[in-house]
């Protein structure tokens, strides 16, 4: 199992480590329901340096971009980042991803832990032209520092201007006396925030600045687990659950990251699906009757039809209420139909209700 850099300082602040995509990864410290509300309402820091990150550089770096993936790489500019997904050829897909335009002939793709050497061999199978590919995963570290005062507890180890970054945005600079740190503005928990990438030999070093500089804010470390309910709460797919090999973007709700101006992987298959109309959609529910939905529980109507299965459900921290996400027959998919998720042999009332959940 692979550890990342920070490993002996998260067991040093007592996280729960598990295994996760092949790393040993903090669950949680403190209790997911205080490590939630800490990025909701004020600020957390995330060692997230399992995730992947790929260099493409050269002339057809942009057409190798172009031909893999769903989104269309030409609307970047230098300093812009996208969301975009890998699609398979049958529908599915690969994983889904950033794309940040480091400049015209340089990428950066940031890729999901447990589809590093999947997408890397995916990607190289259609660089028919020769891009310059790296794989800088193992030697990048990375920390996603979120919540309403992520800035207040960053801008004083950085003369980048924080408060005017856009979302979506990035730029490079001197960090907490680190030369060369990349950092983003994506964010997986909807409570705004910052990603900090950097060569792995400084993160005690910045790691440490992070927390010192944060110290009046409450800064705390945060788990995957709140991770996962952070992003659920938001509506975000998790690759694995919500989106894997066999769920197309169209079924997903992820058009609006599929553009059929160009040609990609399967898009041609996949634009006659968009034109047909697709028999399932993913869709958000809140539970009406006590009872929390998980991965793989079945969906029922109401004369008991299966219709679909869960992707991902939790009791949510800040709503106070369980709710989930999942694949139903698109007859279903509209908001305000009840449903029920199929919980120890009952029947759970639901309700279809639009992402993000309130």
């Amino acid at each position: 199992m692979k550890i990342v850099a920070l490993n002996d300082t998260h067991i040093a602040l007592g996280a729960k480590m598990v295994p996760f995509a092949g790393f040993n990864m903090p669950v949680q410290y403190s209790g997911i329901n205080i490590e939630h509300e800490t990025v909701r309402k004020a600020v957390g820091v995330f060692d997230v340096s399992h995730m992947g990150e790929f260099i493409l550089k050269g002339e057809g770096a942009l057409d190798l971009i172009q031909r893999v993936c769903s989104n269309d790489a030409s609307k970047l500019f230098d300093g812009k980042i996208q969301y975009s997904c890998l699609p398979n050829e049958t529908g599915g897909i690969v994983d889904d991803l950033l794309v940040y335009r480091i400049d015209e002939k340089t990428f950066m793709l940031v890729v999901n832990a447990s589809n590093i050497e999947k997408d890397w061999d995916w990607i190289s199978k259609y660089n028919t032209g020769g891009v310059e590919m790296i794989d800088i995963s193992d030697r990048t570290s990375l920390l996603a520092v979120q919540g309403p005062k992520a800035t207040e507890a960053l801008q004083s180890l950085t003369d980048v201007d924080l408060s005017s970054m856009e979302y979506y945005t990035f730029k490079k600079g001197v960090f907490a006396g680190v030369e060369n740190v990349l950092i983003s503005a994506t964010g997986y928990t909807g409570a705004g925030g910052f990603e900090l990438y950097f060569e792995k030999e400084h993160s005690e070093h910045i790691w440490n600045e992070v927390f010192k500089a944060g110290a009046d804010l409450g800064i705390k470390p945060i788990g995957l687990a709140a991770r996962d309910t952070l992003r659920l709460e938001m509506g975000f797919c998790l690759y694995g659950n919500d989106i894997d090999d066999t769920t197309s973007p169209i079924e997903a709700g992820l058009g609006w990251i599929t553009k059929f101006t160009k040609n990609f992987v399967n898009s041609a298959n996949l634009a006659a699906q968009k034109e047909s109309g697709v028999t399932r959609k993913l869709v958000g529910f809140e539970m009406i009757e006590r009872g929390i939905p998980r991965h793989d529980y079945e969906i029922f109507d109401a004369a008991g039809n299966v219709i679909g299965k869960v992707s991902s459900g939790t009791q949510s921290p800040t709503l106070q209420k369980a709710i989930g996400m999942g694949y139903v027959k698109t007859e279903f998919s509209k908001e305000g139909t009840d449903i029920f998720i199929g919980i120890r042999e009952n029947k759970i009332l639901a309700r279809v209700v639009k992402f993000p959940f309130k």
